[in-house]
């Protein structure tokens, strides 16, 4: 599979998706929205990908949307993501079963944040520059900012950069919870790399059961999740990748999964 605006590859079960603009600081465009989307169905129906990296080519994450082309498209009701692909910010139904490590660099601004708050575990590198600064332009996030970062920051310090537009670096982010893990330049790739091939190592199928339950709990709160959790556990205990997990607990040995 080959794209325009990403970089797309499978290796050790991982797919690295890169955001492949650098001469214009990955800035989204509408075809690059489209290709994402399609990029994330592509991924959340291989049977070889266990596990996605995003990650940015050039010296930027994003700069953010190119609002010059997808203002009007707003503005004017249009889609941004194809009905034959997945919302890689995921506030609209489908959503990805795939678990998302998310690594950023430089400017990581406006929609630069909201995807790495849509993504699982998230690294940046020393150095980064983030802002959330819509506001300045006259106009509003709209991509998932008004909600994940409320959740993950508590409501004054979320506030505190989206009513100013203020930039922060790194550690604010740690603090925050918009990142997991903070590495020198370089590194922050090689770290995301590293954990997004942990998590491939997993059994697949334990692995999309946790974000589902992980994800019910915030959509439709503790006693659906609640409710939820013992059949999840049922089907995951019929499946070939528990009994190879046991098996190996028993042998000493590392397990080998098949996702079935």
């Amino acid at each position: 599979m080959s794209f325009d605006t990403l970089h797309f590859e499978i290796r050790n079960r991982v797919a690295h998706i890169g955001l492949n603009r650098p001469g214009k600081y990955n800035a989204f465009n509408l075809q690059m929205l489209r290709e994402l989307s399609l990029a994330w169905k592509a991924v959340d129906e291989d049977p070889d990908a266990w596990c996605m990296l995003l990650y940015a080519e050039g010296d930027h994450f994003t700069a953010g949307l190119d609002l010059a082309e997808v203002g009007p498209a707003v503005e004017s009701g249009a889609r941004l993501f194809p009905e034959e692909g997945l919302d890689p910010l995921g506030l609209y139904p489908p959503f990805r079963d795939t678990p998302v490590v998310c690594a950023v660099q430089g400017w990581c601004l406006t929609i630069g944040i909201e995807l790495a708050l849509a993504c699982d575990i998230r690294v940046a590198a020393e150095g980064t520059r983030f802002s959330q600064l819509e506001i300045k332009r006259g106009i509003m996030p709209f991509g998932g900012a008004t909600l994940r970062l409320p959740f993950e920051a508590g409501w004054g310090n979320a506030m505190r950069y989206l009513l100013t537009a203020d930039e922060f670096g790194p550690d604010v982010a740690l603090r925050l919870g918009l990142v997991q893990e903070v590495a020198p330049p370089g590194r922050h790739l090689e770290l995301a790399t590293e954990l997004a091939e942990r998590v491939a190592r997993q059994a697949p199928l334990g692995v999309r059961a946790t974000l589902r339950s992980a994800r019910q709990a915030v959509r439709d709160g503790e006693a659906a999740a609640i409710e939820g959790l013992l059949p999840l556990a049922r089907d995951l205990m019929h499946s070939e990748d528990a009994a190879e997990g046991l098996q190996s607990f028993i042998e000493r040995r590392q397990a080998k999964f098949r996702g079935r």
